[in-house]
């Protein structure tokens, strides 16, 4: 059952939709597809907060509540969690827009994962200290 609502005042970080190449044998987008969208997002602001390149370190949640469609927008919303000495945790939400003749937004997908900045040479380094 889909429970209608809104989705969040704000841009999203990422925003896509699944093709017929990324749905499985059933019609729903493949999870992992939803993994790796889910990963690209939670990657933008701990990039920008590590002012450079970050690696996933964890996944510490992932929860699938509702399937994702072709043809659905997805909208992925990620808001850093905690900033540590070389790590970085980030939630992100994931919200479809379907139904263009009675259009709904219903959230489908919620994870937090870690992030760890990294040098050029792929070693761990401190993130900077935040710019007031």
């Amino acid at each position: 059952m889909e429970h209608p609502i809104q989705l969040p005042e704000r841009h999203p970080t990422l925003r896509v939709m699944p093709m017929p190449p990324d749905l499985n044998q059933h019609g729903d987008v493949f999870g992992g597809w939803v993994m790796a969208q889910v990963d690209v997002a939670g990657a933008i602001p701990a990039m920008r907060r590590a002012r450079g390149r970050v690696a996933t370190v964890s996944v510490n949640s992932f929860l699938f509540k509702q399937p994702i469609s072709v043809g659905d927008i997805v909208s992925f919303y990620a808001d850093l969690v905690r900033v540590g000495k070389t790590s970085i945790t980030v939630s992100v939400e994931v919200y479809a827009q379907r139904n263009y003749a009675n259009p709904i937004a219903v959230k489908v997908t919620e994870a937090q994962l870690t992030y760890v900045a990294i040098d050029s040479t792929g070693k761990k380094r401190d993130v900077p200290a935040e710019i007031a």
